[in-house]
């Protein structure tokens, strides 16, 4: 229920702000030497002259039986389009998404471990200076930095376009490492709480070695935190690969609907942007259902 009543906010949404871009898209796709009596039938045979609660109805019938309209722009049906590039932005978000999970987890578990009791106060204070400058750094931003490192110091990895496996490095380090360096700050935090439980200073005392305690004590109870959190910061990587698309002139989603709000193109853009929602949308509705078989009792505790 809850689901179908986000799919709805979010139709709706994204049906309203996509008609708030300035400018009329039909004379921006005939070009300004089309005639008005041209422009007026243009119109009409989109629907677009039509009240925005018929076109609203319009658009949803067409939302169930996937047909979202042609687009003004490409002129090829939205389906067509998204279903050529949606692999290109599938294959980045997820890649980020494990490369975070992968990553941040061990990391925050390690730095945990070597501060816990406020041990090694320089560590600390470096780690959390370094992951907090990390974490607020833009997308773009390292995408940028990361282009001029390796196109105009070095050139050891390719920075434009989609091709063998050395083309994704740059993008997905582009979109995860600052993420990573968020998330493995919270997973740090719930070691340190871990760390402090009576099971984990029972099984210390016991001299169990360090890889069994944190693999089978303190690994299993970071996992419902990290998985949540990974499920909160899809959506953030999602949004991501739009500008990071952009600098790396990756064939995706992202690249396509700048150039679509740009071209003012109604039905791609909303196309696009609802695409990108039920994305986040069915991630989180997988994580909750993972989350609810390794630990039934976070069922209990939404009711």
């Amino acid at each position: 229920m809850r689901l179908a009543g986000s799919v709805v906010a979010l139709v709706t949404l994204v049906f309203v702000m996509v008609r708030l871009i300035p400018g009329d898209p039909v004379r921006n796709a005939l070009g300004t030497n089309a005639t008005a009596a041209v422009v007026e039938a243009r119109r009409e045979s989109l629907g677009l002259n039509d009240p925005l609660w018929q076109q609203y109805l319009d658009f949803w019938k067409g939302l169930l039986a996937w047909d979202l309209g042609d687009s003004f722009s490409l002129h090829l049906p939205v389906t067509t389009i998204i279903d050529q590039r949606l692999p290109a932005t599938l294959e980045l978000a997820f890649l980020s998404l494990a490369v975070v999970l992968v990553v941040s987890i061990p990391l925050g578990i390690v730095f945990a471990a070597l501060t816990r009791g406020g041990r090694r106060p320089g560590v600390d204070v470096a780690y959390t200076s370094i992951s907090g400058l990390l974490s607020v750094i833009p997308e773009f931003l390292t995408g940028v930095a990361l282009v001029y490192l390796f196109a105009v110091q070095t050139t050891l990895l390719p920075v434009a376009g989609r091709g063998g496996p050395d083309s994704y490095i740059l993008p997905v380090a582009a979109l995860s490492l600052g993420v990573t360096a968020g998330v493995s700050r919270i997973v740090r935090v719930e070691a340190l709480t871990v760390f402090s439980q009576d099971y984990v200073r029972t099984a210390r005392a016991k001299r169990m070695s360090r890889r069994r305690l944190y693999l089978r004590h303190a690994l299993p109870n970071l996992v419902t935190p990290a998985l949540t959190v990974g499920g909160l910061v899809l959506g953030s990587l999602i949004a991501g690969t739009v500008l990071v698309e952009t600098i790396f002139s990756w064939p995706g989603l992202g690249l396509t609907i700048i150039d679509a709000v740009r071209s003012k193109d109604f039905p791609l853009a909303q196309g696009i942007v609802i695409v990108y929602g039920l994305i986040v949308l069915v991630a989180n509705l997988v994580i909750d259902v993972v989350l609810v078989w390794l630990d039934p009792r976070s069922a209990l505790k939404e009711t």
